[in-house]
């Protein structure tokens, strides 16, 4: 890990003994009490300066620096119990109750350090951080330097199988990465290689502010080694991972074979002989057809003929009666 470094920013808030708001409150009490002397007064702020100090010990016992959210939990749980205890009836002259709830807070900032330096302070397992943290002795903010054993910022290499047409997410998104300060964007590469994740003959995939992508519709192709790297606005490389996509091809379609159809029948349409005595009987039948046929005309045109005569002769007859 290495050491701190400090930016110097006006009106910021840092450990319990530079915050402005427990200052405040301090000071507001000692104006407040009524029937001291003017030397208990001096006594009492003689008792807060000392606090003070023994704050700032503390504080570089436990590596100097605290982040905004463990200082607010300090603020708060020292503000409760301070404005509790005062409200309380006291029997102790006041010098004394004044030394019993600054040691409190003294013991309230020691509990959250220690709880923050084992889990707050560079959480990365991995990679590089640049954390947020106030120097407790300079009140001023800054950016601790928390760097891990890994070589390269290397942060693991993760095994990932698809099937092809379906659908694989590959995200790079560890806790630590919300506490880095200012833009950072992970850029993704890609090589059809499975498994040399040696450093050339990368791709550039894609470069987003988002952690993980999402390959829809795998191909076979599109098996390889993807790397992710987190890089800051400087192009400082934060964190390194890589994923060896294995993607299974679907298996090949059975092709079923088509039954053979029954052959046509054959039709033979070579001329048949027919026999003597039903070329008889045909001849016989088309002849009486003939003739009847024939005398169906004679005897229709008779009929007709027979007709229109004896038509003509009413006629005649009655032209003569007529006469």
């Amino acid at each position: 890990i290495g050491t701190p470094e400090f930016n110097d920013l006006d009106g910021v808030r840092s450990c319990l003994q530079c915050d402005r708001t427990i200052r405040y409150m301090h000071e507001d009490f000692l104006s407040s009490v009524k029937g001291i002397t003017v030397q208990d007064q001096m006594d009492l702020k003689g008792i807060i300066e000392h606090a003070y100090t023994t704050y700032q010990d503390t504080s570089m016992q436990l590596r100097g620096v605290i982040d905004p959210t463990t200082l607010y939990q300090v603020q708060t749980e020292y503000q409760s119990e301070f404005r509790r205890h005062w409200q309380e009836h006291r029997t102790d002259p006041i010098q004394w109750d004044m030394i019993k709830i600054v040691e409190k807070g003294r013991r309230i900032l020691r509990k959250h350090l220690e709880r923050f330096v084992a889990e707050g302070l560079c959480p990365n397992k991995c990679g590089l951080l640049f954390q947020s943290v106030m120097n407790c002795s300079t009140c001023q903010y800054g950016l601790f330097t928390c760097l891990s054993a890994r070589p390269t910022r290397h942060c693991g290499v993760y095994q990932l199988e698809g099937e092809e047409g379906g659908q694989v997410v590959l995200d790079c998104f560890l806790s630590w990465h919300s506490l880095i300060v200012g833009q950072a964007d992970y850029h993704y590469f890609w090589k059809p290689e499975a498994r040399n994740v040696s450093e050339d003959g990368f791709e550039v995939v894609v470069v987003t502010e988002d952690s993980k992508i999402v390959l829809n519709q795998l191909s076979v192709g599109e098996q390889g080694v993807y790397r992710c790297l987190l890089l800051d606005k400087h192009g400082t490389e934060l964190s390194r991972m890589y994923f060896m996509l294995t993607v299974t091809p679907l298996p090949a379609s059975t092709t079923w074979p088509v039954p053979p159809l029954p052959p046509l029948p054959t039709l033979d349409f070579r001329p048949t002989r027919l026999h003597r005595d039903t070329l008889i009987i045909i001849l016989a039948l088309l002849t009486v057809l003939s003739i009847s046929a024939s005398l169906a005309i004679i005897v229709g045109f008779s009929c007709s003929k027979t007709a229109k005569w004896q038509k003509k002769e009413r006629k005649r007859k009655k032209q003569k009666e007529d006469i």
